[in-house]
């Protein structure tokens, strides 16, 4: 049941993206859709971090002995001043595992 669970999950997700990726295909959406489509990635990925980043033992962890909240910020201005993905990668997750080891 769980096999059949999985492959269900991935054929959903594989014929939604092919849908809207593959030219070829006669669908189109109109300007305020794809308008409101470019919001859905951010507010994806901000449901991911900021969990992670701020709730810990289920209560809200804003404090300076967080390391994934100064990581985070490190990696937002890192981010901010190189624009570079693998300066900020690299800097955010050295910072994370020294301050991870160090508090």
């Amino acid at each position: 049941m769980i096999l059949l669970s999985i492959f269900a999950m991935t054929a959903v997700v594989f014929l939604s993206r092919y849908l809207f990726l593959e030219p070829r295909l006669p669908i189109k959406i109109n300007p305020s859709a794809q308008r409101l489509l470019n919001y859905s990635s951010p507010a994806v990925l901000t449901a991911i971090w900021a969990p992670i980043v701020f709730v810990h033992d289920d209560k809200l962890a804003v404090n300076l002995g967080n390391p994934y909240l100064i990581a985070a910020v490190i990696a937002a201005l890192v981010a901010w001043k190189t624009k570079n993905v693998i300066a900020t990668t690299i800097l955010s997750m050295g910072c994370f595992f020294m301050l991870n080891t160090l508090l």
